[in-house]
């Protein structure tokens, strides 16, 4: 536990200078990735004296009006983007670091709807091709929610219910769809998150897991939808056990499991029930064909006014404009002299702006979940893929909980195990950060006031052959000559 770290709320990664940044209240933190517990540097932003009586005269605690640092992203191996709650007063900076030194350069800018003003509410963010992508609110009070995009052709969601209604998001993710693309297609944006449906006709509020879609060249329209996204679709994320009507309709966390190829990747995310038993986790994956396939082939959903103050929701049935609305701008396109999406013809535009939802939803891998866990409530999961001794591939599912544990679960020949369970705090605390280093074989986990790090794998732990084998790891392979148990990455030609 670091002097001085508290209230950790973002994690990052670079294995390029094998250092772990920690995003804790009023202050960076640098550590060594190969050991945390060794501190390189630190640096602290403070919210000004001015500021935080200003928060303290709008009503929020002395605790809250301060300043939480809730997105670290890397711009290069020199410069990170921090962006913190600056006491209500969202503010983002450029931190640049020299060896053991990071300073940030001064130039906070006033950043509505980058950053959350409320240091506890949900959020999302990524930094892709110079421009920062953000999924938070607006406002001081939390009450308009925005999907942005600044520092390049700034350009958001409109503030309408029936493009984002109470969301409270998850994440975001870029998935770089354009390379070697025949259909000369655009990276797209994915933004998870939960939010009150609108679809559904309910006595009580009904929630739902959505994704997102924007494409990453938008540059909103001409006259219609200027400075909005003219690309904004999003679809119900499902996860059920269709036979039992268990729906997990609250989304928790994402995790994208990139492959060389992107169509190869793969969407993990933690899901819960709203009603029902409150005490189930379900962990559902989702392809990129079944992503692509609601979105660029399915039905809309439209508004239709019943009665004087009512609007149902229900399957588009009448002609879709061409180009189809809410697809990026491609070869086809492009052949009909659309360039950019600020030459999109009013009717597509207009389409879009009022049909925004999807009709289909998109199903997971299987049409259920990869895993059900009673008794555990999962807050973060990250997935590693491994190639284990049987020469099988395995997605290996690290999943942190509430009171501080870490599950590692895979499947073995079509059924899915819980191998190993840990215990990562003292005392049982939320994980609210999990990152993991497949090049170092490391997982940093993050609570409120402490880091810690853990290898992906303990097969020293298995002392004899048979416990090693029986274990199932697929991080692990009993050395012969050693006779111990090794990690598999690391072991000699003799083992079994």
């Amino acid at each position: 536990m670091k002097q001085g770290l508290s209230n950790v709320s973002t994690l990052l990664v670079n294995e390029e200078t094998d250092t772990l940044f920690v995003g804790g209240r009023d202050a960076v933190f640098a550590l060594d990735l190969n050991n945390i517990s060794r501190e390189i540097a630190r640096e602290y932003w403070f919210a000004t004296q001015e500021r935080q009586l200003e928060c303290i005269h709008r009503g929020k605690d002395k605790i809250r009006c301060q300043n939480y640092i809730l997105f670290l992203h890397k711009i290069n191996d020199s410069s990170l983007y921090v962006c913190g709650t600056n006491a209500y007063h969202p503010a983002c900076d450029h931190m640049v670091i020299h060896k053991t030194n990071m300073s940030l350069q001064g130039k906070a800018e006033d950043s509505r709807g980058k950053c959350p003003f409320e240091p506890t509410l949900k959020y999302a963010s990524a930094f892709a091709d110079g421009a920062f992508y953000s999924a938070t609110s607006n406002n001081f009070l939390g009450t308009e929610p925005i999907i942005l995009r600044s520092m390049r052709n700034p350009v958001r969601t409109e503030f309408k219910t029936s493009w984002l209604n109470e969301p409270s998001f998850v994440d975001m993710e870029i998935v770089q769809e354009s390379e070697s693309n025949p259909n000369g297609d655009d990276d797209k944006i994915y933004v998870f998150f939960t939010e009150t449906a609108v679809e559904f006709e309910f006595f009580d509020k009904l929630l739902v897991s959505r994704i997102a879609r924007i494409c990453k060249g938008d540059l909103g329209g001409k006259r219609i939808l200027q400075r909005r996204w003219t690309s904004f679709l999003k679809s119900r994320l499902s996860c059920s056990i269709p036979e039992l009507n268990f729906h997990f309709n609250i989304v928790q966390d994402i995790f994208l499991l990139r492959r060389t190829d992107w169509q190869e990747s793969i969407f993990y995310g933690i899901f819960f029930q709203q009603w029902g038993r409150l005490d189930i986790s379900a962990v559902c994956a989702y392809n990129m064909n079944n992503i692509q396939e609601v979105f660029s082939k399915g039905s809309y959903k439209g508004p239709v006014t019943v009665e004087p103050s009512h609007v149902k929701w229900v399957v588009y049935r009448g002609e879709v404009p061409v180009p189809r609305p809410g697809a990026c701008i491609d070869n086809f396109a492009r052949s009909i002299g659309y360039n950019t999406s600020s030459d999109l013809p009013d009717k597509v535009l207009q389409f879009v702006r009022d049909h925004p939802l999807m009709d289909n939803s998109v199903n997971p891998i299987g049409n259920r979940p990869v895993l059900l866990k009673r008794g555990s409530n999962y807050t973060r999961i990250v997935v590693d893929r491994v190639t284990g001794l049987d020469k099988q591939t395995y997605d290996v599912m690290f999943l942190a909980t509430a009171d501080g544990y870490l599950h590692k679960a895979f499947n073995w020949d079509g059924e899915m195990f819980i191998v190993e369970e840990l215990q990562l705090f003292p005392s049982p605390e939320p994980v609210q950060s999990l990152q993991l280093s497949s090049k170092k074989g490391m997982l940093y986990a993050g609570a409120r006031s402490r880091v810690v790090q853990l290898p992906v794998a303990a097969c020293h732990r298995y002392r004899q052959c048979q416990d090693c084998v029986l274990a199932r790891d697929p991080y692990c392979a009993w050395a012969r000559a050693a006779r111990e148990c090794v990690l598999l990455a690391n072991r000699s030609r003799d083992s079994e």
